[in-house]
């Protein structure tokens, strides 16, 4: 049986995951005029520092996916595949956010899944592609904007997420452990954004 009673992101955490950046602070007249005052004084009232604004940007979309992708000061902005996870009542739930891993590795590609606080920690989170076999992943850490769970998948899992059309990630809220939330994870797209993000990194 699934639940989906108020067990949704605010408005003010979507898209966490990949908006983490720092933030600038203008300066005014006001602010000017006081800097020269402070110099006076021997007093260092700051430099500005950064470009201001946001920090993020979508690059591209790709089926059910975006690349969002972070300013960085020197050399190419890194980007992430990222999908927003909704519950079957359509509330925002969960996100994604999904990367290629250099060679080398058991797992050719990582993620970062972030689900609301009142997520029953010790259920973990259940994945499953299609009709495929199930898998279980542990949760990292919990913030104030909610539980993360870094995960790796290896060549087979991305070939199934390639050739698949849905995988489903399953929680369990704490407010009703014997009941579970499914959310589906379009794989629209999929092949085209990792195969985007693949050719960045090599």
């Amino acid at each position: 049986m699934n639940t989906s009673s108020a067990y949704a992101f605010g408005s003010a955490v979507i898209g966490a995951v990949m908006m983490l950046g720092v933030s600038a602070y203008a300066q005014d007249t006001t602010g000017a005029e006081e800097a020269g005052n402070g110099d006076a004084l021997g007093l260092s009232t700051g430099e500005v520092i950064g470009a201001g604004g946001d920090e993020s940007y979508t690059g591209a979309t790709h089926g059910d996916w975006e690349l969002v992708c972070m300013r960085a000061e020197e050399g190419e902005d890194p980007c992430q595949m990222y999908q927003l996870l909704r519950d079957a009542d359509g509330n925002a739930t969960a996100e994604i956010t999904m990367f290629p891993l250099p060679p080398g590795e058991e797992a050719v590609a990582g993620a970062t899944i972030l689900t609301p606080l009142e997520t029953l920690l010790t259920a973990q989170l259940v994945m499953q592609v299609d009709d495929g076999a199930a898998k279980r992943y542990p949760f990292t850490f919990c913030t104030a904007i909610g539980c993360i769970a870094r995960v790796g998948f290896t060549a087979a899992e991305v070939d199934a997420f390639r050739g698949g059309a849905t995988a489903t990630w399953r929680l369990v809220p704490v407010a009703a452990p014997d009941q579970t939330v499914d959310l589906n994870m379009s794989l629209i797209g999929f092949t085209a954004a990792f195969t985007d993000l693949t050719e960045d990194l090599q």
